[in-house]
């Protein structure tokens, strides 16, 4: 966006603008994705899900073989305020543990619901190798875990990082030991250098040889870079001349969703955007932590910690601009859901619900420590907890849309009780 901005200002002539408009690819999203939408709830902001492809065809074959779907490396939903005054991008761990729902594989047939890694959503939906399928499946997966709706879609595969990390003459970066990564083909040594073309691609893909291992590590180092990056560009692309490059490159490796396709459109995001301030543009990983705590035979995926993330997401949906300090401050001491012990009561009167609804609690790693019919029937569902307990019960109602929680003096200790009602919302 900021390439087509100066590419407008620059008077660049029209045949560029026809090659390059006709280089963007545009995917059929919105009648894909289906309904249980959530709704708009801050009419003028935007929310664009952004998708690094890690798809292994054509030129990106030598990353990898024997991957017979398509991938995505990258995930985060990039929010503009309303005003265009600020900007948060939020970061979705690839390994996020969470509910994917039924999408259309692309093939003719459709996936059932159940629980993995984020990044698979991608994978579903490109069964059948269509990239509006696969986003689809994707925006689906976001909308109904962070309640989020997402107005715009893009994805950048590899071979377009390089380029327009090529046609700036490169990015510094200063890794502070040096790094040995077969994976991501890269050999750096320690301290500050300029990184283009494979080296610049491995950057940003290490993971095992750097830090802990983690694609937390990984994200940082990517955000850190899409920072240098847009600076750069900034500082650099002055003229048609020095544009095109980064424009060819950038163009031929997005695909976006049929609204967005085009200079016209790109540019006239670009416009409503370029007056955000360096220091408004907030970088964010959703909060998480190691699903192991939850799941002890689970070394490899994390889960997100609530209430936190549920609060980053009312914030973007509300358009209030989350508080970085304050957030990061609030996850430094995490309630894992195993910790937060649950009796769960129906007040329905009718058969099965308490049952169910502790079935959906325990896929979501809470501790269930019985089912039963409450006392009296319940014309709303709540939560209820002893005093002292409070935090804990937090993270449980930040799960059951709607649903709210109140003291109780007659508590069970530390052991929470959900009582069911008729407007029970479902665990997600």
């Amino acid at each position: 966006m900021l390439a087509v901005l100066v590419l407008g200002a620059a008077g660049a002539g029209a045949w560029i603008y026809g090659e390059l408009d006709g280089n963007i690819h545009a995917a059929d999203v919105d009648n894909r994705i289906g309904g249980e939408r959530p709704r708009n709830m801050s009419p003028g902001s935007k929310n664009i899900l952004v998708v690094g492809s890690d798809s292994r065809a054509g030129g990106n074959a030598a990353y990898g073989k024997g991957l017979e779907t398509m991938q995505s490396d990258t995930l985060m939903v990039l929010h503009l305020a309303a005003d265009r005054e600020w900007a948060t991008a939020v970061s979705l761990p690839r390994d996020s543990w969470v509910r994917i729902p039924a999408c259309d594989r692309g093939d003719g047939t459709r996936s059932k619901p159940h629980s993995f890694k984020i990044n698979a959503s991608f994978a579903i939906g490109g069964t059948g190798g269509d990239v509006g399928t696969a986003a689809a499946c994707t925006i689906r997966t976001v909308e109904q875990n962070t309640g989020l709706r997402i107005d715009h879609f893009v994805s950048v595969d590899f071979q377009g990082f390089k380029g327009m990390v090529n046609a700036l003459g490169g990015i510094e970066v200063c890794p502070e030991a040096a790094i040995r990564d077969e994976k991501a083909r890269l050999d750096l040594e320690a301290g500050c250098q300029t990184v283009r073309d494979e080296d610049a691609l491995g950057y940003v893909r290490t993971r095992y040889s750097v830090g802990d291992g983690s694609d937390i590590g990984r994200i940082g180092r990517q955000q850190e870079f899409m920072k240098a990056l847009a600076a750069k560009a900034r500082q650099t692309l002055t003229s048609p001349a020095d544009l095109y490059g980064f424009l060819d490159s950038a163009t031929r490796s997005i695909t976006t969703d049929r609204a967005l396709a085009g200079i016209k459109p790109l540019s006239a995001l670009a416009a409503e955007v370029k007056g955000i301030p360096a220091d408004r543009l907030t970088f964010l990983t959703v909060p998480n932590y190691a699903r192991e705590a939850d799941v002890p035979s689970d070394r490899a995926n994390v889960v997100w910690q609530y209430p936190q993330a549920a609060d980053l997401f009312d914030a973007m949906a509300e358009d209030r601009e989350p508080d970085r300090k304050a957030l990061e401050a609030a996850a430094a001491d995490p309630v894992h859901a195993r910790s937060v012990r649950v009796r769960v009561l129906n007040g329905t009167g009718v058969a099965g619900r308490a049952a169910q609804a502790a079935e959906e609690l325990r896929d979501l790693g809470y501790t269930v420590v019985g089912t039963g019919n409450a006392p009296d029937p319940a014309d709303r569902t709540a939560v209820l907890h002893a005093p002292g307990m409070a935090d804990h019960a937090r993270v449980l109602t930040s799960r059951l849309d709607g649903v709210t929680a109140h003291p109780d003096e007659r508590g069970a200790g530390q052991v929470l009780t959900l009582v069911i009602g008729p407007d029970y919302p479902g665990a997600a």
